[in-house]
């Protein structure tokens, strides 16, 4: 038997492990204790990573559909016969007429992420789309129009914090990630806690960090915004802003003055329905903490209301000095700069076709996806590929999107399994796992809350048939003769260090991403007087920490002209002021309950739910929703019921809980996906329903980010 260090890439918390392996298989995985950064948020998703390895129905090799089944192929007949399509659609229609759409795991494998853009940009496609439009598009849009770059993402000093605001967010279950990785960040949260600091959580349901908060406020689904734009009132009124960094820091205050004086405290109370006397408390408890921070996640973001609720988060952090500042959110350099490297092969901007929306943060919705494949005229995408994804499951309107795959000339997936989103495939194409794969998560270094670095090894060789996905889109690129990165020259070059590869017995010789991890580290930064150097990685298989945390660095982060925080964007302003005109929320005829969701420690967006050891308490999601109004109804618990809502219909089992507030019903996101059999042998495997089928195409105006946290839905017993 061989251990292997490396660490898990299913999340940016990227917690180590401690792999065991015999005859290139893996016997057991467990946290790496010798990691000194990120092995405490290790749960059951990394434990069983092996079982998707080991997937029954894993692709093992290119499959083409045949009628209404799949055979094998070689990868030359699979790589050639896409090529051939893509280069007649293209020639045809135009590079509008290919699409691609990733997922979650593309983020954790930085060769896959830069190599798809090096084929999208061969290609010269507008047509982008990520997963970020689910539910990460709000955090982009308020970081450029805040900080002038989409990837400024403040951390988290929870260790100094002495009053944490936690907003739609759940680190008690999911760890304190997203978007920044905070390792043992909820149980640190707690130390402080036993060291007299206050936890307040908004959320409305009683999640398990409300459990051990010291203040629960149940506010109103989608209502974020109000109750943090009442804060930002008070907080102004009462003249409890810290002055220096509202005129130093900061521009765009006085717009803010103007736009709270027009706001009425108890007109927001009443939007969020939490009474006036609590948010007057909190407001003045936040203010007037020596030290604080403001933490707002997905729980906002999945509403129309989600960008502005996200903004004025930031806003209460910055008015009150908590930016940059012990105890609030700061700025890690990380090794590489993220932000200079992401602006440097930012797609052009472009417009969608059908609705004339633009890009956020390189890419356009999820939402749009079924217009563009459907509507008739220029540009119209005929053909997609969809990397490491499950949109019909992920995004909303399933039904609508799945209908559109099946219009397409030509559809091809590169995963490890075929997925609901997959069943209209003509060409499935085998990926490769993390324990399979060498990695170096160089550009989401400075997301950890400390400067800290780990080159992952792989543990097992891949399946001799698979591939990594870098390598299936530069294959592709040469194939179609098609200049990645749009650069002319490279396909000639990456075909001569091939040949010398070949020639000399030496792979790595090969262009590949060894050569760029070797560049980013050749190039990095200095952290606390030393530039990491490759041999630092290679000698520490745990993970190195770098140097100490560093407060300073956020001013000169900034890439905004006038290098201060724009407090006051006017699209933001606007918005608040169309909302403060509308009416207070109410349901739809027929539709009074609202759809929500919440966090499971063992869920993992819109895959790995099929793994047999994932969920000891039973593979599926059920309806929760409040006994009140499961006896208003008649529902008991246990009971099948029915869900509905304008576009889709789906069937549960009711589970009666009092930790959604009344008129919320919960069903968790990610479930509902067959996984399917390509050799046709046996029929296709599903756990749970898509509750993704109640949800219609509505987005935030501002970030574009699906409302899947507020679609309207009616209830009732299955048979009713």
């Amino acid at each position: 038997m061989t251990t292997v260090h490396t660490f898990c890439r299913y999340c940016l918390a990227a917690c180590g492990v401690e792999v065991t392996v015999e005859d290139n298989r893996v016997v057991n995985i467990s946290a790496d204790r010798a990691n000194p950064h990120t092995w405490h948020d290790f749960c059951a998703k990394g434990r069983t990573a092996h079982q998707v390895v080991e997937h029954p129905r894993r692709i093992l090799a290119p499959m083409r559909r045949v009628g209404d089944r799949y055979v094998e192929a070689d990868w030359d007949e699979a790589i050639t016969d896409i090529a051939t399509r893509l280069n007649a659609l293209i020639d045809a229609d135009g590079p509008d007429a290919i699409g691609l759409y990733y997922g979650n795991p593309t983020g954790y494998s930085t060769s896959n992420l830069i190599f798809m853009n090096a084929w999208l940009d061969a290609v010269g496609t507008n047509n982008r789309y990520a997963v970020g439009s689910v539910d990460q598009n709000a955090l982009h849009v308020v970081a450029e129009a805040m900080y002038g770059s989409p990837i400024m993402v403040p951390v988290s000093d929870v260790d100094n914090c002495d009053y944490f605001l936690i907003v739609g967010a759940n680190p008690a279950v999911s760890a304190w990630n997203w978007v920044e990785s905070v390792p043992d960040g909820w149980r640190r949260a707690l130390r402080r806690q036993r060291a007299g600091a206050t936890i307040v959580v908004v959320d409305p349901i009683r999640t398990e960090t409300a459990d051990r908060a010291d203040i629960h406020l149940a506010v109103r689904p989608g209502q974020d915004w109000a109750l943090l734009l009442a804060m930002v009132k008070i907080i102004l009124d009462e003249g409890l802003e810290h002055r220096g960094d509202c005129t130093e820091l900061a521009t765009g205050v006085p717009r803010l003055r103007e736009l709270v004086a027009a706001a009425d405290l108890d007109d927001l109370a009443a939007r969020c329905d939490v009474p006036r006397t609590q948010i007057e408390r909190v407001a003045r408890g936040f203010a007037t903490a020596r030290t604080a921070m403001a933490v707002t996640r997905t729980g906002v973001s999945l509403h129309a209301t989600g960008t502005v609720g996200e903004w004025l988060g930031h806003v209460l952090n910055v008015i009150t000095g908590r930016m940059d500042r012990p105890g609030g959110r700061r700025f890690e350099r990380g090794y590489v700069d993220a932000q200079r490297l992401t602006a440097l092969v930012k797609p052009p901007a472009h417009r969608s076709r059908v609705h004339g929306r633009p890009m956020v943060a390189g890419a356009h919705a999820l939402a749009e996806l079924p217009d563009e494949i459907t509507t008739p005229g220029p540009g119209r995408i005929r053909a997609l590929v969809i990397n490491s994804g499950n949109p019909v499951v992920s995004g909303p309107d399933g039904a609508r999107l799945d209908a559109a795959l099946a219009q397409l000339d030509l559809l091809v997936a590169i995963d490890l399994v075929q997925r609901e989103s997959h069943r209209h495939a003509h060409w499935l194409l085998p990926a490769v796992h993390w324990l399979e794969r060498d990695d170096l998560l160089a550009l989401t270094s400075g997301m950890h809350d400390e400067p800290y670095a780990q080159y992952g090894v792989r543990a097992v060789d891949p399946p001799p048939r698979a591939r990594e996905e870098w390598r299936i889109f530069v294959d592709l690129a040469l194939a179609m003769g098609r200049p990645l990165f749009g650069v002319r020259g490279i396909n000639e070059f990456v075909t001569a260090t091939r040949w010398l590869a070949l020639r000399t017995g030496r792979p790595g010789v090969a262009f590949g991403p060894h050569w760029l991890d070797r560049l980013m580290v050749a190039t990095s930064r200095k952290i606390n007087g030393h530039r990491l150097t490759w041999r630092d990685l290679r000698e520490h298989p745990h993970g190195l920490v770098l140097g100490p945390r560093e407060f300073g660095h956020f001013r000169s982060a900034l890439r905004t002209p006038d290098k201060k925080v724009h407090t006051a964007p006017p699209e933001f302003i606007a918005r608040v002021r169309e909302l403060l005109a509308e009416p207070h929320p109410q349901a739809p005829p027929g539709y009074p309950f609202v759809l929500g969701n919440r966090r499971r420690r063992h869920s993992m967006n819109s895959w790995l739910n099929e793994l047999p050891d994932l969920h000891p308490g039973g593979r599926q999601n059920t309806a929760i929703l409040h006994p009140d109004d499961a006896a208003t109804l008649g529902i008991a618990d246990g009971d099948r019921v029915r869900l509905s809502s304008p576009v889709g219909v789906v069937e549960a089992e009711a589970n009666l809980s009092d930790r959604p507030r009344r008129g919320l019903v919960i069903l968790d996101h990610g479930w509902g996906s067959r996984v399917f059999d390509p050799s046709g042998h046996h029929p296709p495997q599903s756990y749970g329903v898509n509750r993704n089928l109640l949800v219609d195409a509505s987005i935030d105006p501002l970030s574009q980010t699906s409302t899947l946290g507020t679609a309207n839905v009616a209830i009732e017993r299955s048979g009713a």
